[in-house]
């Protein structure tokens, strides 16, 4: 289910309908079904899509003319992209100049084991099975995912970059939209790091 306040942030930042519109790490592609029910023509593309009308298509291999998109989103996917300086150099080569690009982001640079044992506590209080301790949930993402740092310069070149803000988001990873206020609240309290970024890009003109 697509969090209110990301489809809010997303709605919020976007040109108009009826924008052509590229979302880049589709999953079950419900966001882009929600946008084209707004009005908007949207592509979404997946590597590996959880659902039909989703293009299975790495980024840096989509095969569409320069300059074919008004904007994208990029929902808690760049820090998965493969190879990442090419595809967001190919990201910036589909978007029309000065298109704005919509960056909501997992920082794994942030997250550590206060956040994981956050998280690991509301999985076990739904009765999920997890097995796995806060230090070795904190090392398995460290060792494959981007941090937004590396995310942001690899976007440098092509885009202009807005400041990174920080906020809730594991509530959304496998766990509820109600315990979003619990995070916000743990955040408030320095109990727990915010692990959650968005940010805007605008392509270079």
């Amino acid at each position: 289910m697509v969090a209110l306040d990301l489809l809010a942030f997303a709605r919020a930042n976007l040109p108009r309908p009826p924008a052509r519109l590229l979302e880049v790490g589709a999953g079950d592609g419900e966001l882009a079904r929600m946008l084209a029910d707004a009005g908007y023509e949207v592509l979404a593309i997946d590597p590996d899509p959880t659902a039909p009308g989703i293009r299975s298509v790495p980024l840096h291999q989509l095969d569409e003319p320069a300059g074919s998109f008004d904007a994208a989103l990029a929902v808690t996917s760049l820090h998965h992209v493969q190879p990442l300086e090419q595809s967001l150099s190919r990201l910036a080569e589909l978007l029309k100049p000065g298109a704005v690009l919509v960056v909501d982001e997992f920082d794994v640079a942030a997250f550590d084991e206060r956040a994981a044992g956050w998280w690991l506590r509301q999985r076990h209080a739904l009765g999920a099975a997890e097995q796995a301790s806060p230090e070795e949930l904190v090392g398995e993402h460290r060792a494959h995912l981007h941090p937004l740092e590396r995310v942001v310069a690899a976007l440098k070149p092509h885009f202009h970059l807005g400041m990174p803000l920080y906020g809730a988001y594991l509530y959304r990873w496998n766990l509820d939209e109600s315990l979003r206020a619990e995070e916000q609240a743990a955040i408030a309290r320095a109990e727990i790091p915010a692990v959650g970024a968005r940010l805007l890009a605008q392509r270079h003109a």
